[in-house]
């Protein structure tokens, strides 16, 4: 390998919205996440619903109506 043309690897921390924070080594410094695997709705089994103007609402409204009428 030729010398001198690689970023350093050295030790890093990486940080989470949720206040995680992992050691590292990363070509990077210091990292910020949104979500990591101890926020994420997937490994913690709690969905979070964000609701962007009203759209659950509405699509709770436009569907209520097919769950209300039995099957024929």
């Amino acid at each position: 390998m030729k010398k001198k043309i690689h970023p350093k690897y050295e030790l890093t921390t990486i940080r989470c919205a949720c206040g995680a924070e992992y050691r590292m080594r990363s070509t990077r410094p210091d990292q910020r996440l949104e979500i990591c695997a101890g926020c994420h709705p997937y490994f913690t089994g709690k969905q979070k619903l964000v609701d962007t103007a009203g759209r659950v609402e509405k699509f709770k409204r436009r569907y209520a109506k097919f769950a209300e009428t039995p099957p024929e």
